[in-house]
Formats: structure tokens, sequence, C-alpha cells
């Protein structure tokens, strides 16, 4: 068994075990193997955030469990809610006092949380907050797990669906995202589909090769954001190591190995890379790929000078594409009166 330590490296990290590590951890601390599988109800179906509601065990055994092993609960500092759509935002303390960001997307077809994978980011990329401040760390199985936790619980209501979006790069915390994607499809877990579930990236060419061998049912989002390879450069550091043509070739195989249909995310940031020209330029990048191209006005952040394009020339952006046969559509903006933006509400609080 790979032993899973947590942050402070004293306790065991057992809400990243699975239940077969859970089982053999049962027994190296002398309990019975059968334990395990009523503790992973309490943690991963009942979502419990202290010891003491595990009822079924004997207060010896939570005693036990007290000292040794690490309970990972993450704690709200703050729930903002959109009063125009219903969006909620969520800025969580992890239990070493790092803050992340949660959204709750409330659509017809169900619920649907957008939660990060690292505490800051080391990316770049030009008009997001969430990179502004760097890399902290990545987050454990266990806390990108409990962000889908919590917001179950603040709701009442079940999660249908998993963006993995928020901040930090997911493919740059690789081992913790395979297994944080094993346990939330866990039939004794969540038992989310995979095909409910989105992972984005900015474009690791080794790291989506390497996931597509995978041949998970999951989508992958890229984040492309420029048609061409010198624009991608200003805008994403990421692709000074990549090329952009590098970065399609590794999608068509994620394809080819998957089956799955590839969406491109492409923020339109007015004047930059919204033009005509853009548009025809990404259509001949793109075509004849299985493929989705997400168009988003971009969120403004005061630290960059971007603007948002209008109505009209995103309009104008989108029918461009359709017209080379590309399937496109417009995000429909949530979250714009909370900091919807990836970033923006964990950079307010810790600036004060």
């Amino acid at each position: 068994m790979s032993e899973i330590q947590s942050e402070n490296h004293r306790k065991t990290d057992i809400k990243s075990m699975d239940l077969a590590e859970l089982k053999a951890f049962m027994t190296s601390i002398g309990e019975k193997p059968f334990r395990a599988s009523q503790i992973y109800q309490w943690m991963h179906v009942r979502h419990v955030s202290s010891w003491d509601e595990m009822t079924n065990l004997s207060k010896a055994l939570r005693e036990k469990l007290k000292e040794q092993a690490e309970l990972t609960v993450l704690e709200p500092v703050t729930i903002q809610t959109s009063k125009l759509d219903g969006t909620k935002k969520y800025l969580f303390r992890l239990p070493d006092g790092n803050m992340i960001e949660s959204v709750l997307m409330r659509y017809k077809h169900g619920n649907s949380v957008c939660i990060s994978s690292q505490a800051g980011c080391r990316m770049g990329c030009r008009f997001c907050a969430s990179t502004l401040d760097g890399l902290v760390r990545g987050l454990t199985p266990a806390e990108m797990l409990e962000q889908i936790y919590r917001v179950g619980e603040d709701i009442g209501e079940r999660i249908s669906n998993v963006v993995v979006m928020g901040t930090g790069e997911p493919l740059d915390n690789y081992e913790n995202l395979l297994r944080f994607i094993t346990m939330l499809t866990d039939e004794n877990g969540l038992n989310i589909s995979q095909r409910n579930l989105t992972v984005s990236t900015c474009g690791i060419v080794p790291k989506i090769k390497e996931l597509a061998e995978e041949k998970l049912q999951m989508t992958l989002a890229l984040s492309l954001h420029a048609s061409n390879q010198k624009k991608r450069q200003e805008l994403m550091p990421i692709a000074n190591k990549y090329d952009i043509e590098e970065v399609i070739d590794a999608c068509k195989y994620y394809f080819s190995k998957t089956g799955r249909r590839v969406t491109f995310e492409y923020s339109l940031v007015a004047g930059v890379n919204d033009t005509k020209e853009d548009a025809e330029e990404l259509s001949r990048l793109i075509h004849g790929m299985n493929c989705h191209v997400n168009l988003i006005p971009v969120n403004p952040i005061k630290e960059r000078n971007y603007k948002q394009p209008d109505h009209t020339a995103t309009e104008k952006f989108k029918i461009e594409l359709e017209k080379n046969a590309i399937n496109v559509t417009i995000r429909r903006e949530m979250g714009r009166d909370i900091d919807g933006a990836c970033g923006q509400l964990r950079k307010r609080y810790t600036e004060g």
C-alpha cells in the first residue's frame, strides 16, 4: 500500500484512499477490514465532518483514528450567491490555511460544481486572476472531493456534474487528479459518471497523451484562447514550451484513444483575438476535428487591461466558425455579480 500522508506528515490522509487501501490501513492499525467500508461510507456518502459523527464505530476506535488519521474537511470562509442566476461561489479554507474557490452552477440538467485542483497556479495565463501570486501546492484527492461534498451539503441536493476548471492546472497535479477521478466515479462514493466530468488544461502535451492512455470517458477541455502560436505565446506562457500544433495533435490523439470529443475553450479579448481573421485562422487550425468550441467573453480583472468584446463581435466570431462547420457555443455568463472569474474572490480576500 502506498502510504498517503497529509500535509503535516504526522497523520495518514485516509480520505484520499480508495476502499482497498483503507482496508489495508485498518488492518495495519490492528482493526478488522470491514470497518473500512463503514468509514468510507461516512466520509464519501454521508460526508460527515468529524470522527464523532461515525456512530457505528466504538469510542476507542474513534480515538485511535483521531490520533493516527487525518479527516480532511474544508471550512467555508464565505459564500456569495448571485442575484442574477443563483450561481454560488465558495471560498474554502484548507486544513493548512490556504484558500481555494469552488463554484456551483445550476442548470436545467442538474447541479454542476467547478472545483480547484491547486492552491494558486504557476501557468501564468495573462487573463487569469488565479495565477497572479503563483503556485502554492497541489490539492490532495480528499481536498478536491471535499469541495463537491461541502457544496452538496450546503444546498442539500445531489451534484450531477463536475468540472475541474477552477484555480490550478489539473495536469500539473496529475497523480492526485487521477486518484480523484477514480474516487469521484466509484460506486461506493458519489458514483458520478465519467461522462459527467470535464477536466480543463492549458496544454501540457505529455500529460494530455498520458491521460489519453487511461482511456477515461470524461471530456477534455483545452484552454486554447488563440488561433496561432504568436498570439498564444502572448496570452499563455505554456505556449513557449509547447507549440500550438503540438497541442492540437495531442488533442487529436486524445480523441483517437478515447472517442471523446475535445472542447476548445476560447476566451475572447477585444482587439486581441476576436477578429474575423482570428476566426478564419482558428477554423483552419481545428478543421476536420471532432470538437466543440466554447467562446468565453473574457472576465476583466483589474491587474490586466483586457476588455470584453461586445455582443455583436462575439456573435460574428461564432457565425464565422459555424460557416466552417465547427460546432460552437457562447458560454452563458454566470455569477458575474459575485467575483465569478477564477481566482477573483480568493485574491480579493487574501488582499483584505
